[in-house]
């Protein structure tokens, strides 16, 4: 099991635009891509020095082949939708996980 982990910075201007369209059309829409399995989402409680607000959106998946599909297949579009409606008002990165056990 493998998680797709990102964490955002958004910017306060734009957060509550943001958060809706995240949970109503962005995590959708990346797990129609039918790459995952489950996403969730939670708010980072650390203040950043920059300003703003983060959260980190962790999706499920079952092998790193899927996650490398994803990337090459879905990733593109999907993020250039964020850069086109969020333009310089997020900072983003990703992070790989490899679940190594569950209890």
């Amino acid at each position: 099991m493998y998680i797709y982990n990102v964490t955002t910075n958004i910017d306060e201007s734009v957060h509550d635009q943001w958060l809706k369209w995240m949970k109503e059309i962005h995590i959708p829409d990346v797990l129609a891509t039918g790459k995952f399995l489950s996403a969730k989402m939670c708010r980072v409680l650390v203040e950043e020095d920059m300003g703003g607000i983060t959260y980190s959106v962790q999706f499920t998946t079952v092998d790193q082949e899927t996650l490398l599909a994803y990337y090459s297949e879905e990733a593109p579009r999907l993020r250039q939708e964020a850069l086109r409606l969020f333009p310089n008002k997020f900072v983003s990165f990703r992070t790989e996980l490899k679940v190594v056990s569950e209890h």
